[in-house]
């Protein structure tokens, strides 16, 4: 038992050590949104431009020329993409912040289902608030469209960080007070 007892701290213990990195980096976003907005749109740009490199050289492992450049023109497309969104970032911000938007919405209803479904776990109620904190969040994304743009991404995505990293450091609290610390 003293094996599975010390997997479970260590474990507690990973959880709140990420949470406090997340917590660190949502203050970090939130101090610098536009720098973290541009931030995740050229991120965004070159894994997209990575992406349809590898579709392109996968192309020449289709086994057959029909498959091989309909694959290698995805890729083509896909690379294409790529470069438009790191020529473009405003371009890019726009449509960033309204899948940003969708996404919160989408994460905090799931972040409320899980916090019913556990309670009455201890830190159910944080699981609801962030739940609550993300659709706010989503639909002040919507509503400030198409002025929110780059600051949005970055403080909104801070404001996220920060409070998955308190959930988190909440559960790895808890796992811990479960088997003593």
């Amino acid at each position: 038992m003293g094996e599975i007892e010390s997997a479970v701290r260590k474990g507690g213990r990973s959880i709140t050590f990420f949470g406090v990195v997340a917590i660190i980096l949502g203050i970090l976003a939130m101090l610098m949104p536009g720098l973290t907005g541009f931030s995740v749109v050229y991120l965004l740009g070159v894994v997209v431009l990575v992406a349809g490199i590898m579709r392109m050289i996968w192309a020449f492992q289709a086994g057959g020329l029909g498959r091989g450049l309909l694959m290698f023109a995805i890729g083509l497309l896909t690379l294409l993409a790529g470069l438009f969104l790191l020529a473009h970032p405003l371009f890019a911000s726009g449509l960033l912040t309204i899948m940003l938007a969708i996404y919160f919405i989408l994460d905090g209803i799931g972040e409320l289902a899980a916090g019913f479904k556990v309670r009455p776990a201890e830190g159910w109620g944080w699981l609801l608030f962030g739940g609550i904190v993300s659709i706010l969040l989503g639909l002040m994304i919507w509503s400030q469209f198409p002025l929110s743009g780059l600051w949005a991404i970055g403080i909104l995505l801070g404001i996220k960080l920060f409070f998955i990293g308190l959930i988190m450091v909440t559960a790895g609290s808890s796992i811990r007070s479960v088997v003593g610390k």
